[in-house]
């Protein structure tokens, strides 16, 4: 079991990475603050005294305006495969009144920054539904069908993604060493090849294990994904200690 397309777009637009925004027909790229709600749309938070914003007057006052948003993914430790890039477009309009309320709250929801309380003022709130999203990994670019992209769910472990491999590495890496050699069935080793965890998701991990400058790879499903980093750790918990965890 791994993430379909469809989710690692959704969890890579989810708004915890940093994204750019391209406007058609418009030159340059625009570093963007941005989250999507829960059907997918993209919101962008845009101050108004800024060349994205400057940019959105000039080419959107007398037609629709379509965007690029690209977002690429920040491995959580040096070394550590990379989820790749997601690039999603559609038409984008600005929100105003009960509308731009709702998003803001759909906004806060993802990223709680008081800069929502200035939308109307300083900031402006922009939306727009993904009619086409793409994912670029290792130079293949795919084509990820809309409604897919829509009933998806961003990945619930990606935001602490990071924090977990920390602490695994810190507390529990002899342990876990272990059980991962056990489950790829590797011998005792010198520390240096020891197995490691690089990545997490709902539905498992992605391990690194063999010499230095020739370690290899392989992803270990977790049997059912998990709901978040509560069920996670209880699931962890249960593998590393499992004398103390029944």
């Amino acid at each position: 079991m791994r993430p379909s397309p469809a989710e690692i777009v959704r969890t890579l637009v989810a708004g915890r990475l940093t994204g750019l925004v391209h406007l058609a027909c418009w030159p340059g790229l625009h570093q963007v603050r941005h989250v999507t709600d829960p059907d997918g749309r993209v919101l962008l938070l845009v101050p108004v005294v800024s060349d994205l914003a400057a940019a959105l007057r000039a080419a959107g006052d007398d037609r629709p305006l379509a965007v690029v948003l690209d977002v690429l993914d920040l491995p959580p430790a040096a070394g550590a495969p990379s989820l790749g890039r997601a690039l999603v477009s559609g038409w984008v309009r600005q929100l105003d009144g009960d509308e731009a309320r709702a998003a803001a709250l759909d906004f806060a929801a993802v990223e709680p920054t008081g800069d929502l309380l200035d939308v109307g003022t300083r900031f402006r709130l922009f939306r727009f539904e993904v009619a086409e999203a793409r994912w670029d990994r290792a130079g293949v670019l795919r084509r990820v069908d809309p409604e897919a992209y829509a009933e998806a769910e961003p990945d619930p472990l990606h935001p602490v993604e990071a924090v977990l491999l920390a602490d695994l590495a810190d507390h529990h890496a002899d342990r876990m060493a272990g059980y991962l050699r056990q489950r790829l069935g590797l011998a005792a080793g010198p520390a240096e090849e020891a197995p490691r965890v690089e990545r997490l998701d709902r539905y498992g991990m992605v391990v690194s294990f063999g010499r230095p400058g020739a370690r290899q790879r392989a992803r270990l499903p977790f049997g059912r994904p998990l709901a978040g980093h509560d069920e996670l750790a209880r699931l962890l918990y249960s593998l590393l200690y499992p004398r103390t965890s029944n």
